[in-house]
């Protein structure tokens, strides 16, 4: 019998896992192939409990001819993957397995339970129905190699122990969460079969600004505001949505998908050169403001500035939006110049913050860097440098904006390391019974 061993029980291992041992009760998964998850921790899907904030947003519903424009990098690597099983694949499969699903807004897809756990559920009692073999609390330490240095024969576990197998497939995840196992060791493992890792860095992330008065804004959320990232007079980012105020800076769904686009700007970065600029009425034009303003100043103008302001910000932004424009928040409208009047209209267009950094691999949702995809096939998820050697998931150096995009890609390519696995095993089989 053939062997294949998958290194981690997350999204893309139980994936591949399925996809290996083929449909249910199907005599590939119990004559042919016999396929084992290696898992560190002591139950599958450690990490996918936690996303989505313990939903799980398993993908998005978006056309599969629309998915790959929200990958940010390396999206052309994930055509062929994604061809053989898209998001609608996978709504269709969970549909089938018992698991009913639901769209919310920006066409997000959880399970109707809003329960992570029932997602687990499911993939595990898919891969048990297979034949599917777990050994948990075991840690995969290296791969071992035929003399030539060129084909997988196995692998040595942490305890010593070494496993025979025909294929490998790593799914070990990324840097991303490191509680729950993604610690970056499966990197090292491929490292050894000399495969280039590209380096890693926190991505869908947190912001940490240099404004220490955003600590007195903690748990203030901006809805349907814009942000532009800028470094000189070059656009990083623009986007729009929903963000909020912490202790350390700024987060939300509109700063998680802008730090995707930090990855090109690390020098940039740490130099303190990249400003975020923030448009807190978008919808209107510096004309329209501007009446809005006069109109406004005209209607209270016994008031103070601060009041006013109140009508157009949240009152728990006003006194730090007047200071940005050097205006005293007890000042009566009557005594507000014109100059002044600019300076608040310009402001709520363009109020600018600086990016010290981002939080680190602890809150970010995954892990932009990772295994190099050019020593990939993308078809087969089969490395170009080892036979029976495949990867899948959060290792590989390709990442998405936030919205279900990343966990398909760990379905993706879990499915494609899978069955390119088990084909290439039942096809050697085949020619050995021939000959």
């Amino acid at each position: 019998m053939k062997e294949i061993i998958i290194v981690g029980a997350g999204a893309a291992g139980m994936m591949a896992a399925i996809s290996a041992s083929g449909q249910k009760n199907e005599k590939r998964g119990k004559d042919k192939v016999r396929v084992t998850i290696i898992e560190k921790n002591d139950r599958p899907g450690k990490k996918i409990y936690i996303t989505g904030k313990g939903r799980c947003n398993i993908t998005n519903s978006c056309p599969p001819e629309d998915f790959l424009s929200s990958v940010v990098t390396n999206p052309r690597f994930l055509y062929s993957s994604f061809a053989g099983w898209n998001n609608e694949d996978m709504i269709r499969f969970l549909n089938e397995q018992g698991l009913e699903t639901k769209e919310e807004r920006g066409r997000r897809i959880f399970p109707v339970s809003d329960h992570s756990s029932d997602v687990i559920r499911t993939l595990r009692k898919a891969c048990q129905d297979r034949g599917v073999h777990f050994l948990f609390d075991q840690e995969a330490e290296e791969i071992l190699f035929d003399p030539s240095g060129k084909c997988v024969t196995g692998l040595k576990l942490s305890d010593g122990r070494e496993l025979h197998c025909d294929s490998l497939i790593l799914a070990c995840g990324g840097c991303s969460y490191p509680s729950t196992g993604s610690d970056g060791s499966g990197w090292r493992i491929a490292a050894g079969a000399g495969h280039k890792i590209k380096a890693p860095q926190p991505s869908l992330v947190p912001f940490v600004m240099e404004e220490t008065w955003c600590r007195d804004l903690m748990g203030l959320t901006l809805k349907n505001v814009s942000l532009t990232l800028k470094t000189g007079k070059k656009t990083i980012y623009e986007g729009f949505g929903e963000m909020l105020f912490t202790h350390f800076g700024i987060s939300g769904p509109l700063v998680l998908t802008a730090s995707t686009c930090l990855g090109k700007y690390q020098k940039q970065l740490k130099e303190g050169k990249i400003r975020c600029i923030i448009n807190f009425k978008p919808a209107l034009s510096q004309e329209v403001l501007d009446q809005r303003l006069l109109r406004e100043f005209d209607t209270w103008r016994n008031k103070n500035i601060s009041s006013v302001t109140e009508q157009l910000l949240p009152k728990k932004l006003v006194p730090v939006f007047l200071d940005y424009c050097d205006i005293a928040s007890n000042k009566k409208v009557r005594d507000i110049t014109k100059k002044e009047r600019i300076r608040m209209r310009e402001a709520l267009h363009s109020f600018e913050m600086r990016l010290k950094a981002t939080r680190g691999f602890g809150e970010a949702i995954v892990t932009r860097g990772g295994v190099d995809v050019r020593g990939v096939n993308p078809s087969t998820m089969e490395s170009k440098l080892v036979k029976g050697l495949y990867f899948a998931g959060e290792m590989l150096d390709v990442d998405a904006v936030t919205g279900g995009f990343n966990l398909q890609i760990a379905w993706s390519t879990g499915h494609a390391a899978g069955e390119a696995a088990a084909r290439a095993l039942t096809e050697e089989k085949s020619l050995e019974n021939h000959s």
